[in-house]
């Protein structure tokens, strides 16, 4: 019986001390001490765990069979765990909440939204943390902002103003997001309106805004005023008198700097051949300032003469020679080079026009053959002291000549 009742004993004391054991163990887990910090005295004697090991094993046994099995016994801190846990769920609940509206905030302003994060449960420790973030929320906005403003100054539009992004919270995202889609929206009105501005301007044909609202008053007048100076023009030229005044002053022209030289050829000329040799003198200002005399009729062949031997002329080279038919007469025109002097001169003499006949300048200058003989081949006139005086590029049975302005072609067909 002693050895039943050693038994019984044991079994109770070994029970009592695993039951402290784990109290003591649940305990220091939630006051934050390490599960080893259990003290020396607080551990059940090896001695007693040791002594009548099978004893001891059998004895837990039967314990289980025969008692009923106890439910676990509340830990001392079940309730602050269950607050801590409430805390954390809160605190993952309204990062991911902030984490949305930052996300929408992103999408809004154009920037490319973050990826979704898991936020970890808040502890004393994370605190730092998730203040961290949110600093780091607030300059990423910030930044967005700038990029933005930026975007739509170089745009053209009117950027918005700054805005000083505050914490991301669930509350304050719709409102951010509110401002962001008015300032775009007033964006795109000030770019349209500045866009159908330089539209109309570019309509009435001039850059400037203000210039195409000028009202159809000024512009007939202005329409008036050119139509005016331009039938002045022409009736001054008509009547012969270039130097009449018109609506406008003009400005004198600048004169020639080939002036000089062509009142040398003229003096030369009037000195050796008479002060009637020549009907009119001029610069050619359309073809380079060239100097042009032009001769009478039955002076023409003497100038020629005089223009290539005369020692301080000496225009030895004859470089064109053409003629042409202004329907009242026709002309030839000669333009002649001196190697001696570096200058040129442009020799002209007018023709009648149902006769066109004129000396022939080949014995002077053998150059002057084949222009002639293209002269009477598309316009008929006749270079007389001209040795072979022929067509050269229409047929000798070709009727007509073709540069003539009453040419009538023989054969429509050709």
């Amino acid at each position: 019986m002693s050895g039943e009742k050693n038994l019984d004993q044991l079994k109770r004391e070994a029970a009592e001390k695993a039951k402290a054991a784990a109290l003591a163990k649940r305990q220091a887990k939630a006051a934050g001490e390490s599960p080893g910090a259990l003290k020396q005295e607080d551990k059940p004697s090896e001695q007693a765990l040791v002594q009548d090991e099978k004893p001891a094993e059998a004895a837990t046994a039967e314990t289980a069979q025969t008692q009923p099995t106890q439910p676990a016994e509340t830990p001392a801190g079940a309730e602050d765990g269950a607050d801590l846990a409430k805390k954390k769920a809160a605190a993952v609940a309204k990062a991911k909440a902030a984490a949305a509206a930052k996300r929408k905030a992103m999408e809004l302003a154009g920037g490319n939204a973050p990826a979704e994060e898991t936020p970890a449960a808040e502890t004393s420790e994370d605190g730092d943390d998730l203040a961290k973030k949110k600093a780091a929320a607030v300059a990423k906005a910030k930044a967005a902002a700038a990029a933005k403003r930026k975007a739509m100054e170089l745009a053209g539009g009117n950027a918005p103003a700054e805005e000083t992004p505050v914490a991301d919270t669930s509350e304050d995202g719709d409102d951010l997001a509110k401002k962001k889609a008015a300032a775009v929206a007033k964006a795109k009105a000030a770019a349209k309106a500045k866009a159908a501005a330089a539209a109309k301007a570019k309509a009435a044909g001039t850059g400037d805004a203000d210039t195409a609202a000028m009202g159809d008053d000024e512009k007939a007048k202005a329409k008036a005023a050119a139509k005016a100076k331009a039938a002045a023009a022409a009736k001054a030229k008509a009547a012969g008198k270039p130097g009449v005044a018109t609506t406008t002053e003009t400005a004198p022209a600048t004169p020639s700097p080939n002036q000089p030289v062509l009142d040398r050829y003229r003096k030369a000329i009037e000195e050796n051949l008479g002060s009637d040799v020549l009907e009119d003198s001029y610069i050619n200002k359309l073809s380079k300032d060239v100097p042009t005399l032009v001769a009478k009729k039955d002076t023409y062949f003497k100038v020629a003469q005089f223009l290539k031997y005369n020692e301080l002329l000496g225009f030895d080279y004859l470089s064109e020679l053409h003629g042409t038919d202004f329907v009242t007469h026709m002309e030839v025109y000669v333009h002649l080079f001196s190697y001696k002097n570096r200058q040129s001169v442009a020799l002209k003499v007018k023709i009648d026009r149902d006769e066109p006949t004129i000396e022939s300048l080949q014995p002077i200058w053998a150059g002057a053959n084949w222009p002639e003989c293209e002269a009477y081949d598309l316009l008929g006139i006749k270079f007389t002291g001209h040795p072979n005086l022929h067509r050269i590029l229409l047929g000798e049975d070709w009727v007509g000549h073709p540069l003539r302005k009453d040419y009538e072609p023989y054969d429509v067909e050709v």
